[in-house]
């Protein structure tokens, strides 16, 4: 049996679990940098490592091997007696899901099976696992189908055939219509120019700053299914910090990274206030350049969400 999961983390529970068969850590962080069309799995892998290496999140050669292994695992599937898909309910983990099911569809597998609940693999007892993963259930068209649309359109260089699915019938992926709309919500908003992990970010310090951990704990609390690591969330304050009317700033020093327990805490700027009390537009006074999925954010394509509806592009 070939199972694939979310992260080291997972894989670590599935084995003190006594789950048999060769377990597969997906890692990759589909909700941060480019996930562009009209690439096959090998040339979106190689654009997936160079981001995660350029962000200093591994060395380049070694995070270029990592996706090449991970990638021949799957395209071995087949040649396996079942596929075992583990994942949970968090962003993180269903643009995971959506690029391996799509994938899946493609190399048809003699049986594919799915655990998906509203549960963290990594922080669940090895006899309770143990039982879930023995009531996984099997994986038929009507997932792989709506897979395939999700992922195609989470790729598009425009996030209207995203924000349509949610019109959809989504049934067969329950916890899909979910994560698209936490998705959405990292678009800017019309009212402030914030996506809702920048806000949630500036609200926690708001009170008169935090430390960077500390900040990483309060805004993950303010989430309905916490799906951002440490790595992603340093890039955020790193941005925070960053640009010609930075919004958060520390009170020693620059901001460093990794910001360690020592690390001084982080406060709001003017303009961060200006921005959290929707007297200023975030996007206006610092610019954007962001991918989210297939969408390239600069100005001249930039799209907001005000939580029912695209805006865009301006």
């Amino acid at each position: 049996m070939l199972i694939f999961t979310n992260g080291d983390c997972a894989a670590a529970a599935l084995r003190a679990a006594g789950i048999p068969g060769r377990i597969v850590a997906w890692r990759d962080l589909l909700h941060d940098g480019p996930v562009p069309a009209g690439l096959e799995l090998a040339a979106l892998s190689t654009v997936r490592a160079r981001f995660i290496a350029g962000c200093g999140w591994g060395e380049p050669a070694q995070v270029a091997a990592d996706f090449e292994a991970r990638d021949r695992q799957l395209e071995a599937a087949p040649a396996h007696d079942e596929v075992a898909l583990v994942f949970e309910h968090d962003l993180y983990d269903q643009l995971q899901l959506l690029q391996l099911l799509a994938e899946l569809a493609a190399r048809p597998v003699t049986r594919l099976r799915l655990l998906c609940d509203a549960i963290f693999v990594g922080s669940e007892e090895p006899p309770a696992l143990a039982r879930r993963f023995a009531a996984r259930r099997p994986v038929g068209d009507a997932e792989l189908a709506l897979a395939r649309r999700a992922w195609y359109a989470f790729r598009q260089p425009t996030p209207t055939a995203l924000a349509a699915l949610l019109a959809e019938d989504l049934r067969p992926l329950p916890f899909l219509r979910s994560a698209l709309r936490r998705l959405l919500e990292e678009y800017p908003s019309p009212r402030d120019g914030l996506g809702r992990s920048e806000r949630q970010v500036l609200v926690a310090a708001a009170d008169g700053g935090r430390r960077p951990r500390e900040l990483f704990r309060l805004a993950g609390a303010m989430e309905e299914a916490p799906y951002l690591g440490d790595l992603p969330f340093r890039r955020l304050l790193e941005g925070l910090c960053a640009g010609p009317e930075p919004l958060l700033r520390p009170t020693g020093g620059a901001f460093r990274a990794p910001p360690g327990d020592d690390a001084p805490p982080l406060v709001l700027t003017a303009a961060g206030r200006r921005v959290l009390a929707g007297r200023a537009d975030a996007v206006a006074g610092r610019g954007i350049d962001r991918w989210l999925g297939g969408v390239h954010l600069v100005p001249g394509h930039l799209w907001r969400w005000d939580g029912e509806s695209l805006h865009g592009p301006s």
